[in-house]
């Protein structure tokens, strides 16, 4: 049996992230690689439901653009996320590689579930503010309930919700699911 030696391994975990191959569930979270598996039919429809409502309004007025999951978004060389749904706006769309977003997006969605509500309402939350993250939604598919963050001097502030409803203030509009 022949050997091969590897003659440039990963030393760190962006590294290590950055070998994985492409479409791969996984996220950088804190430089830990957190992985899961595909979303579950609720998670998905309500996905499919806000993405392509929030991609009509968008396109049709030209505000910028949106992504969907697995489409990854590099905050720095510990965390590189997936989230579920985002918005880039015009004046933010340099940002955008042939590898994911490099920097903020202006408007986050995440569809919660039970295995990553943790990472989405605390580590994630946490580094979408620090990071300027302008509006963060978090969505519970089985009960509808909404939790929306919007950044006011550096810092979330939670505001009021109404169940199956997201009421984008950056964007302006309502979105029903």
């Amino acid at each position: 049996m022949k050997k091969m030696a590897v003659l440039n391994p990963p030393r760190t975990m962006f590294e290590v992230f950055e070998s994985l191959p492409e479409g791969t569930l996984c996220q950088l979270i804190n430089n830990n690689l957190v992985m899961s598996p595909a979303p579950s039919d609720p998670h998905q429809k309500i996905l499919m439901r806000i993405s392509s409502k929030l991609f009509d309004y968008v396109d049709t007025h030209q505000l910028g653009e949106v992504r969907v999951a697995p489409y990854d978004v590099y905050f720095n060389k510990r965390n590189v996320y997936q989230p579920d749904i985002v918005f880039i706006a015009n004046e933010n769309i340099k940002n955008i590689q042939e590898k994911g977003l490099f920097g903020a997006p202006d408007l986050v969605i995440e569809i919660l579930s039970p295995k990553t509500a943790k990472y989405d309402l605390e580590d994630k939350r946490d580094v979408y503010e620090r990071y300027g993250v302008k509006e963060y939604w978090a969505v519970d598919p089985a009960s509808k309930q909404v939790y929306f963050f919007k950044l006011v001097n550096d810092e979330y502030v939670e505001v009021d919700t109404e169940n199956g409803i997201i009421k984008s203030l950056l964007l302006n509009t309502e979105i029903k699911f």
